[in-house]
């Protein structure tokens, strides 16, 4: 089988791409994880990922003057990589077009609600001061209108009585860590295609 090679961009932890890792152990799924880039050199997730044996890199924004130029030497690595795909596993910043036009199609994003409602931060706390029911995340296809991109896959949870943005939160991310997986084997196997 050939596998997609993909590549994640994280900013903090990366539990996400802790999963996505986990779940390319297995030879069947259509992806790799074969490199981790952050724009943080103190991001927890690049121990991870060199634990896990995925060659990594820091690109810190700060060294650049504007979004634009931190976007332009990203893509140019990102493109040195050979990469198929790239998984946004909670990579904390807004992107400019230098970055998403060349990877249209083949960039995704995880995002901690039901697009298209709660776009941007604070998704758990504005949910439950809307009093919603239901919350969840979805996985989309990035684009140029922020967390705007075609969704690929969603998952709910029941917004419980006494809910706090912190259990709401850890429970999102339960299924968010069963969802990324899932989605990103649908487009690495050619089964999702954005319009």
């Amino acid at each position: 089988m050939d596998r997609k090679r993909v590549g994640v961009l994280i900013s903090g932890r990366g539990s996400n791409m802790a999963a996505l890792i986990a779940a390319a152990r297995d030879p069947a799924y259509p992806a790799a994880i074969v490199h981790v880039v952050a724009n943080k050199a103190d991001a927890a997730g690049l121990e991870t990922a060199a634990g896990a044996g995925i060659s990594t890199a820091v690109i810190s924004h700060r060294a650049y003057k504007t979004r634009e130029d931190f976007d332009a030497a990203l893509n140019e690595h990102l493109q040195a990589q050979k990469l198929d795909l790239i998984a946004c596993a909670g990579f904390m910043r807004i992107m400019t077009p230098v970055l998403i036009r060349p990877w249209a199609g083949r960039m995704i994003n995880i995002h901690p609600s039901l697009l298209p409602l709660y776009k941007g931060l604070h998704t758990h706390e504005r949910a439950l001061a809307d009093g919603a029911k239901t919350h969840g995340c979805s996985v989309h296809l990035v684009s140029e209108e922020l967390d705007g991109g075609p969704v690929i896959a969603q998952a709910a949870v029941p917004v419980l009585p006494g809910d706090t943005p912190e259990t709401l939160a850890a429970r999102v991310l339960v299924q968010e860590h069963k969802l990324y997986p899932r989605a990103l084997a649908l487009l690495a196997a050619g089964q999702f295609r954005g319009p």
